[in-house]
């Protein structure tokens, strides 16, 4: 399913929470681009149950009792731009580890690394617990950095290979960068 207010996804999402194996299940997240011209939420009733919303619009609109209710049933989640300033809103991102069973950082092009830091933000300052995932131009080529920085699942591209990009997680034994995953190695001399 994609349209013009969402953005594109593989239909399985590659997960990889931390101390556990890679894995693929189906993509159970409508990513809404917030587009949509009445201002509301895009009707779920005949496609998938959940969404991830622009953290921007979700500034606009958290209080409203409809939207409170579905984020508290788990059904919506939210996502971060590449240029959000996410320090300049910890309260309701503190008040989101509450509510929020994904979040998710987008990358708008695959060369933009920017939502990298959003993800190593969000586990580092804001002890986020919860699940991170890619979105946007994901590419198997960014799984690796990903993983380390603190994303936990992702969303590729449609067009990336599923198969390919489970096998991107056994390419190297040894890490000698600091990571989220707590698997840095040091080299003896």
């Amino acid at each position: 399913m994609s349209n013009i207010n969402t953005i594109p996804a593989h239909e399985q999402i590659l997960h990889f929470p931390k101390g556990q194996k890679p894995s693929l299940s189906p993509n159970e997240w409508l990513i809404w681009s917030g587009s949509q011209d009445e201002g509301g939420l895009p009707d779920l009733e005949h496609g998938k149950k959940k969404v991830l919303v622009p953290f921007s619009w979700w500034v606009q609109h958290y209080h409203e009792d409809d939207i409170q209710s579905k984020a508290k049933a788990g059904n919506i989640g939210v996502w971060f731009a590449a240029d959000e300033d996410i320090l300049k809103h910890a309260d309701l991102i503190e008040q989101g580890k509450a509510l929020w069973p994904v979040v998710a950082a987008h990358f708008p092009i695959f060369r933009d690394g920017r939502s990298f830091s959003t993800a190593a933000l969000l586990r580092d300052r804001f002890q986020w617990s919860g699940e991170i995932r890619a979105i946007g131009d994901v590419l198997i080529d960014q799984l690796l950095q990903g993983a380390r920085v603190g994303f936990d699942s992702f969303a590729l591209r449609p067009d990336q290979k599923t198969d390919v990009a489970l096998k991107q997680f056994d390419l190297f034994s040894v890490t000698t960068q600091n990571s989220w995953r707590d698997k840095r190695a040091t080299l003896s001399a």
